[in-house]
């Protein structure tokens, strides 16, 4: 059955005064799918290790369903906990074949032997190995040592499920087809999960809710629709993707509309891009964070052309090109898809979409406003 998961300001200080997590909170409610992402550091699997009972918190709290597992007081290790958690590196038991390692996680349920293997075997099926089930872990390949630790996590029917970047060790190819069968499985069987990775593109494709971590705090946790359409920093925004990020300076009253400028050059020698600002200075100083998705190409003089630049590099994705586009005062703009081949060299227009478009203040690396186009 499902459990909801409580997380309370938690904090992790390892000895030297390292502050691995710095008291983030949440809540996960029954058949949640959430993921945590951040970069190398953030703090992601050391908060991971502490729901799984590995790490002890140095403070807060940790609920699972209505059992406490870890607080000022308590600390119940992992076999305690009624989870199970899918490793990176698939720690699976090398004496053991497939069956046997998926097996031996219903131990603790105290079935016979044979109604256990019958269980790992209807497992093995669904994530497409039945016909493999005597093989040992040398045996397989590294998605199929993966399917077979999904397998054991999944066949204990447990309360919580945590995976601890259980993609990272595979192929490109390799690693989508396993996203999605994770995906159905873990749906499939109603779990929650946790789920940790550094990859933007897996974490929006899994997830009902991220949370982003960044030097131990939670810093944004929505959906990924939500994250994706309204960052709550600059760095949520440059974590999660961007194809360009400008020093700007915006001019205005902090009330009607004002201009925004690149350095000393205006923003577009063809048309303009106006932002509302959200405090009351009539100058700021700020990044603009643009979405790949916000940048159209256009002709730079038809007058719909909110940048003007000259292409720098040209790849061919296969369904289309993406382009490196160059602008004055040494800015940049990558990931610009044209569906046909533009030769180095070309003057192009780039027309932007406000809702793409975010305007953070320079010196907090907060949001300010949102670009809208007048």
């Amino acid at each position: 059955m499902a459990e909801r998961l409580v997380v309370e300001k938690v904090s992790k200080v390892y000895p030297g005064g390292n502050h691995a997590l710095r008291g983030p909170s949440f809540t996960v409610e029954p058949g949640t799918f959430m993921v945590l992402l951040g970069p190398s550091g953030s703090g992601k699997t050391t908060l991971l290790r502490s729901l799984a009972g590995i790490e002890r918190l140095s403070s807060g709290r940790i609920v699972i369903g209505t059992t406490v597992v870890a607080d000022g007081k308590t600390h119940l290790p992992p076999e305690r906990r009624d989870l199970a958690m899918v490793f990176q590196d698939y720690a699976l038991w090398p004496h053991l074949t497939a069956r046997d390692n998926v097996a031996f996680a219903l131990r603790r349920r105290r079935l016979a032997r044979h109604a256990a293997r019958g269980r790992a075997m209807d497992i093995l099926e669904r994530v497409g190995l039945g016909h493999l089930g005597d093989r040992f872990p040398t045996q397989l390949s590294g998605g199929e040592q993966q399917r077979v630790a999904l397998a054991r996590a999944l066949v204990a029917d447990t309360g919580l499920l945590l995976c601890d970047e259980p993609l990272s060790n595979l192929d490109a190819d390799l690693r989508e087809r396993m996203r999605v069968e994770i995906s159905s499985l873990v749906r499939e069987a109603g779990a929650t999960t946790i789920y940790i990775t550094h990859d933007q593109q897996e974490a929006f494709a899994l997830a009902d809710r991220v949370g982003l971590l960044h030097d131990g705090v939670l810093v944004q946790l929505a959906t990924p629709e939500e994250i994706y359409s309204s960052p709550a920093s600059l760095f949520v925004a440059r974590f999660t993707g961007l194809c360009a990020e400008l020093d700007v300076r915006v001019t205005g009253d902090g009330v009607a509309p004002g201009h925004v400028q690149v350095g000393p050059v205006a923003f577009s020698s063809v048309r303009p891009i106006q932002v509302r600002l959200a405090t009351g200075d009539a100058k700021e100083h700020g990044s603009l964070a643009i979405r790949p998705t916000a940048v159209r190409l256009c002709d730079p003089e038809g007058g719909s052309a909110h940048l003007v630049g000259h292409v720098a590099d040209t790849a061919f994705r296969g369904r289309h090109y993406e382009l490196v586009v160059d602008l004055p005062a040494g800015h940049r703009v990558s990931g610009v898809v044209s569906e046909r081949r533009v030769p180095r060299g070309t003057v192009v227009g780039l027309e932007l979409e406000s809702g793409g478009c975010f305007l953070f203040s320079a010196d907090r690396a907060e949001r300010v406003g949102s670009a809208v186009d007048q």
